[in-house]
């Protein structure tokens, strides 16, 4: 009964699993196709996006940002200071559990 019981389960995990993968693969197999064939106003995007990202990497920072984001950027950094402390407060904090 109980062995019935656990091949059934077994089954009906296996025919889910199977089904889920499926679906999985056709979807990606779906998406993985149409990035090949973007339509113009998706691929302008893309191609903004992916300029903005080299102009950043090159700048080391925000692209085209002038004076004043830079003075709101020290202002805002310097009350975050006050208000929690001395660290760096640009760089993500460093976990070390023992």
């Amino acid at each position: 009964m109980i062995l019935r019981q656990i091949l059934r389960l077994s089954s009906l995990f296996h025919s889910t699993v199977s089904i889920h993968l499926r679906r999985n693969i056709g979807l990606s197999a779906i998406v993985f196709n149409r990035t090949k064939e973007l339509d113009p106003v998706q691929k302008l995007f893309l191609d903004k996006i992916r300029e903005y990202n080299t102009k950043s990497k090159q700048a080391g920072g925000p692209v085209d940002a002038g004076p004043d984001f830079q003075k709101d950027m020290n202002e805002s950094l310097a009350r975050l200071q006050r208000a929690y402390g001395e660290g760096d407060l640009t760089k993500f904090p460093e976990f070390k559990f023992e």
